[in-house]
């Protein structure tokens, strides 16, 4: 399936390779991130060049890279972009039905594999797994969100859910819902963790007395809270760590 929009593979002449494949044009190694990625690892790519291999091809008069580096200004990071929804591409130039769903596919992958990690392994041994999934998860949304993360006797994860939704700076949460979903995922402990779309991390009084009456809540049914982590773009503050559980 073509993008709506009028493309120009990577090469010149316009057209594409044989067999519909995208093949970049003889030239500058920026021009190659494909076979750079290949040779010397995904590492010495820029974000630019790793966002143009999965566009594939750009627009008349601007080239893969130019289209790469309009998304990365349009969403101000990798990480803004991992949290994107399809309304979020619809009217970017450039970026089609097909490549967003391209898109998209890499964003739920990325999000699956984190996920998969931290059902492997015990999320308390794993405090930078556990920052990284909730990061990818909430970090970048323009709303407050509260998410919990049901853990079992061997503290792995059985299950993540988002359990409210609020606006830019006000969050309504109930212990009471999350006492039942803890009861019914037959969970022993619980990580919760909640976003600043200002990128401030400093708890608020009312996240304080939240985490209290969640925790004592818990404690009812002899389930653990763990941690409560406030998340922002590039910081997330841990009760744990802080001495507030």
């Amino acid at each position: 399936m073509q993008d709506s929009s009028t493309v120009v593979p990577f090469r010149a002449p316009p057209g594409r390779a044989q067999g519909g494949k995208c093949r970049p044009r003889p030239g500058a190694a920026r021009d190659m991130p494909r076979e750079r990625l290949i040779d010397v690892g995904p590492a010495a790519l820029s974000d630019t060049e790793l966002i143009s291999i999965f566009l594939c091809s750009g627009l008349p008069g601007h080239d893969v890279f130019d289209v790469a580096r309009s998304l990365l200004e349009r969403f101000g990071s990798l990480r803004a972009m991992l949290d994107a929804t399809p309304a979020d591409f619809r009217g970017l130039r450039g970026i089609g039905p097909a490549k967003t769903a391209v898109l998209l596919a890499v964003i739920e992958m990325a999000r699956r594999a984190l996920a998969e990690r931290a059902r492997e392994r015990p999320l308390v041994d794993s405090t930078a797994a556990v920052q990284d999934y909730v990061r990818l998860l909430i970090g970048a949304r323009p709303h407050e969100v509260f998410v919990c993360l049901y853990l079992d006797a061997r503290h792995r994860l059985i299950d993540t859910e988002e359990t409210s939704r609020g606006s830019l700076t006000r969050l309504a949460v109930y212990p009471r819902e999350i006492v039942r979903r803890a009861l019914e995922a037959n969970a022993a402990s619980l990580i919760v963790a909640h976003n600043h779309p200002s990128g401030a991390v400093k708890p608020s009084a009312s996240d304080r007395q939240l985490t209290q009456v969640l925790r004592d809540a818990l404690a009812l049914i002899d389930v653990r809270l763990v941690d409560h982590l406030v998340v922002g773009r590039n910081d997330i503050f841990s009760f744990a760590h802080a001495g507030w559980l």
